[in-house]
């Protein structure tokens, strides 16, 4: 946006009331960007703080060639990811041919979503169990998720974001949409037999 390249070059100058200006404006995104991958308020608050001071700190080194809030969510997604290597030991890649059964141990049946009523979709187990799927994604797949789909950023800035490249986030999206739809599948097919008379 224009008025963040003006707020950027005036903090650039020196200008504090500048950057508040910028964090005001973009505070809120960055702590749920970051709660919606780490799924901590905690450590949600930590990913804001870290990112702006690191934005602080830094700030001289942006240069316009990709916008400001790109820049920035690549800066909260990495403080996010630090928080989340160091809780877990690093998954393993994507990228490599899938040979192990828990590859192939998605279901393939998909249940019919069209008979459920629009209501059913946003009531409160629902998003638990969305957001329980969005858990079990791998980090990788979750990371583009979330920033794609979720943050509604483009593949192209996903991409910029996470330091990967189009045709990858494209793959993990994809990869991300498959796992999600079949795991609320199953949770609607379960819903679907309980509902039965």
């Amino acid at each position: 946006m224009d008025t963040d390249i003006a707020w950027v070059h005036a903090a650039q100058r020196g200008d504090t009331r500048a950057f508040a200006q910028l964090v005001e404006r973009y505070e809120s995104r960055v702590y749920n960007l970051a709660l919606k991958m780490l799924r901590d308020p905690q450590d949600a608050e930590d990913v804001l703080q870290e990112t702006f001071l690191s934005v602080f700190r830094h700030l001289n080194d942006f240069h316009g060639d990709a916008t400001f809030s790109t820049w920035l969510y690549r800066i909260a997604t990495n403080a996010a990811l630090m928080k989340l290597r160091a809780r877990k030991p690093p998954p393993l890649s994507l990228d490599a041919p899938a040979e192990s059964e828990e590859a192939n141990a998605l279901p393939r049946e998909v249940a019919d979503w069209g008979i459920m009523p629009e209501e059913a979709l946003l009531n409160d187990e629902v998003r638990a169990q969305m957001d329980a799927a969005m858990d079990a994604l791998p980090e990788s797949l979750r990371m583009v998720f979330v920033l794609r789909d979720v943050e509604g950023l483009s593949v192209q800035e996903t991409a910029e974001v996470l330091g990967i490249s189009v045709p990858n986030v494209k793959t993990r999206l994809h990869r991300a949409r498959l796992a999600l739809r079949n795991q609320l599948a199953a949770y609607f097919a379960r819903a679907g037999e309980k509902s039965k008379p």
